[in-house]
């Protein structure tokens, strides 16, 4: 019979820190095993494999930014099904009413997005005087910097009808591609509404193995629920309200910047930038540097009451993200599936963070790290008020001991 060799220590504890036997026999020796592989190659693999999977998406972007858009969508209209479920009406009756219902929103508004555009492209050639005006201007701004003037026509040639047609006319082909996007969008709608009924029943099958994953996506899709709906009914207000506005501004194709601005308040931090330039430039043709600075002023008031005030109280920590992730899940996604991504990039962030963190319990420590929690919060506030403390006691020390006998008062 062989002899078993003893355990061997990896890394041996000082004499100080040695566990102490226990009262039932000589305690076991510690045993320490290294990391399989270095960290450093852990992180080069990783980033490696996360480059390799952008890229694939950004392959496919024409596939997929229609795909997780309607995803989105799907997971939007969810409880209209559960509402009419609950209510008895069938599966089938449900699942065809939120596809109608969701198609026709989408209809309509890229009807009415369609209709404003045509109007802005019609009414174009009737600023050519004043696009003219703003190009001289700007060849004798940039003359007299010492540019060359090959690179100043080359910058002024772009402030003619047709080219601004052009652009807008490009950006609206990249943004919904008018034909295979649609499709992808409806027949997706329609396949994920219907697999859609099975997904309580999925999710029941799941728990039994899988229990914080399903939580988690339970918690996901309640949450994107909720981010999605506040944002477009803040978005719609934003779009009303700025339209109004440049109406009574005179600013052409007010309607057209109004859906502007509806779309921009799905991006965090930047949209707010895009929506402003095309209104504010067309407010210096019409009314010159006054109305300009109107439209700079009423948007920059809209956009800090509805984004900075009224949207952060009803979200709260739907969206548990940092400020500095936000801003680069916009650029990222913009740069993979395009114009959609930079629109669906919370959503899609927050499905990432549920994936990799919050279905995975080892890994919830890095919660704080990608965004302040409520407990990060709380002990903010607690430091706040432990430094201010201090500073007092501080200023209450010096003043006792510049004038001994002598009271202060708080």
């Amino acid at each position: 019979m062989k002899r078993r060799a003893p355990l061997r220590q990896a890394h041996p504890l000082p004499p100080a820190a040695a566990p102490a036997p226990s009262a039932a026999g000589p305690a076991s020796e510690l045993v320490m095993t290294a990391p399989r592989y270095p960290r450093a190659t852990i992180i080069l693999i990783t980033a490696a494999a996360i480059t390799v999977t952008a890229i694939g998406m950004s392959a496919i972007q024409w596939i997929l930014a229609p795909v997780l858009l309607t995803l989105i969508l799907t997971i939007c209209a969810h409880p209209v099904r559960r509402g009419l479920e609950k209510r008895g009406v069938s599966h089938g009756i449900a699942t065809g009413s939120v596809i109608l219902v969701v198609f026709l929103l989408l209809a309509g508004f890229a009807f009415t997005f369609v209709i404003a555009f045509s109007q802005f492209v019609a009414m174009l050639p009737q600023y050519s005087t004043q696009l003219a005006q703003v190009g001289d201007a700007l060849t004798q701004w940039l003359a007299g910097l010492g540019i060359d003037q090959t690179q100043i026509k080359q910058v002024t040639s772009s402030f003619t009808p047709g080219t601004i047609a052009s652009f807008f006319s490009g950006l609206l082909g990249n943004v919904f591609s008018l034909t295979g996007a649609l499709v992808i969008v409806l027949t997706m709608l329609i396949l994920m509404s219907a697999d859609a009924v099975y997904v309580p029943t999925i999710l029941r099958q799941l728990g039994t193995r899988q229990p914080d994953l399903v939580l988690a996506m339970v918690s996901y899709t309640h949450d994107v629920r909720r981010y999605m709906v506040v944002t477009t009914v803040l978005g719609i207000v934003q779009g009303t309200l700025s339209a109004i506005a440049l109406v009574i501004l005179q600013v052409p194709a007010a309607l057209l910047w109004g859906i502007l601005v509806f779309l921009c308040s799905f991006i965090p931090n930047v949209g707010y930038f895009f929506a402003l330039v095309p209104p504010a430039f067309f407010g210096l043709l019409v009314g010159g540097w006054s109305t300009m600075i109107e439209v700079i002023v009423i948007y920059g008031i809209i956009n800090a009451v509805v984004q900075s005030v009224i949207q952060p109280r009803v979200v709260g920590n739907a969206v548990a993200l940092s400020q500095t992730l936000t801003f680069f899940s916009v650029l990222f996604w913009a740069a993979i599936i395009g114009p959609i991504g930079a629109i669906v990039a919370v959503p899609l962030t927050l499905l990432g963070r549920t994936i990799l963190i919050d279905a995975h319990p080892p890994a919830h420590w890095w919660r704080p790290a990608v965004g302040a929690t409520a407990q990060t919060r709380e002990l903010l506030k607690a430091l706040d008020l432990t430094a201010k403390q201090d500073r007092k006691d501080k200023r209450t020390q010096k003043h006792d001991t510049a004038h001994p006998g002598t009271k202060t008062t708080s």
